[in-house]
């Protein structure tokens, strides 16, 4: 593998047979695969995610991203020509004010009117105006006929599934499914996937082992699934994030790190935090609202995480070189070790992505 500067995006890359990618919800959330990677020799074991607590111990700190999937998307019609129109809610700049992604994104020129359906087909009174149109292609949308258009999403919106799960519209049972037992702050279009496997059973027993359980929130955009582009990792931009790390979390995880205790991340939303915190303070939290654009890719050094819990993610994902970076902080040798197991986890067909098996790096 090149020097720091010259990572490929093509390093990252593997082929995986589509029928590893889970289409629908598991059976239960604990009952999920959990294959245990142990740093730094990259040897791994196959266990059940409810043997989680096995890995654990008094005295760990266990982080878990709170944020809530929104019923982002919208479905609409053209106020002038009724051609249809989805609308996939990102980020909201104030009170019905809103950027978000258009399809078709060539018919929704600044001035278009927007008529926003019901899941049941029928019309209603909010309208969703076009105003402007960034370079990343988002169009900001101002609604009207509703104080908040927040207040009607869980009316008109629909779950914002993953572009790889392949089928027309939400189930019936990806409301509950695609979001945490803990969620609680609204604003994500994707759920911290990780945390997708916990139950309130498993949580209650990891804390009767006397593990800390705390929380971040990381408002997750639609860039999590965006794989990088550019041929050298250097090139690439790297999308932003809102997340907002609480005064307690922060006090929590610094009494950890000074008496020698793990801190184990729930999710790579979770390291991008802390980690990006931590850079900003000398390696300590502190009390932050704002965004970050962090990008952790080997060579990374940690200065927070001691353990990861994450799920399998996609080829030449920026997820994934998290993940190869945490594998052997401060080389770059995380990748090979991870693509070898990850190799070991299709042959054993574990499931991938969102509603995939989980991976535990120690």
């Amino acid at each position: 593998m090149p020097e720091t500067g010259e990572v490929r995006t093509a390093d990252f890359h593997f082929d995986l047979p589509l029928e590893l990618i889970a289409q629908q919800p598991a059976p239960q959330r604990d009952g999920s695969r959990l294959m245990v990677f142990h740093r730094p020799a990259g040897n791994v074991e196959h266990r059940q995610f409810r043997d989680l607590p096995a890995f654990l111990r008094a005295g760990d700190v266990l982080v878990l991203n709170n944020s809530r999937v929104i019923p982002a998307r919208l479905r609409g019609i053209n106020a002038r020509t009724g051609g249809q129109f989805e609308m996939l809610l990102l980020e909201e700049n104030a009170r019905n004010d809103w950027w978000a992604m258009l399809r078709p994104g060539k018919r929704a020129r600044p001035g278009t009117q927007i008529v926003c359906r019901a899941p049941d087909g029928n019309i209603t009174d909010i309208r969703a105006t076009v105003v402007e149109t960034n370079g990343e292609g988002y169009r900001r949308l101002h609604f009207s006929g509703s104080p908040d258009i927040r207040d009607e999403l869980n009316r008109l919106g629909e779950v914002p599934l993953p572009p790889y799960i392949q089928r027309a519209e939400a189930c019936s049972g990806d409301r509950d499914r695609y979001q945490t037992v803990y969620a609680q702050d609204a604003g994500s279009v994707a759920a911290p996937t990780a945390g997708l496997h916990f139950t309130p059973e498993l949580l209650a027993q990891i804390q009767a082992l006397g593990v800390t359980v705390c929380f971040v929130t990381l408002h997750i955009g639609p860039g999590t699934f965006q794989p990088v582009k550019t041929a050298l990792l250097a090139a690439h931009t790297m999308h932003k994030e809102r997340f907002e790390l609480g005064e307690a979390t922060a006090r929590i995880v610094n009494d950890a790190k000074t008496t020698g205790r793990r801190v184990i991340a729930v999710g790579t939303t979770v390291v991008r935090v802390l980690e990006s915190v931590a850079a900003q303070h000398g390696g300590k939290l502190a009390k932050t609202i704002e965004k970050t654009g962090i990008f952790i890719h080997p060579p990374f050094s940690f200065q927070i995480v001691d353990a990861l819990l994450t799920n399998f993610h996609l080829p030449c994902s920026t997820l994934l070189m998290l993940v190869c970076a945490f594998a052997a902080p401060g080389d770059t040798r995380g990748r090979e070790l991870v693509l070898a197991a990850y190799a070991e986890a299709i042959r054993q067909r574990y499931r991938f992505f969102s509603y995939g098996d989980a991976m535990l790096l120690v």
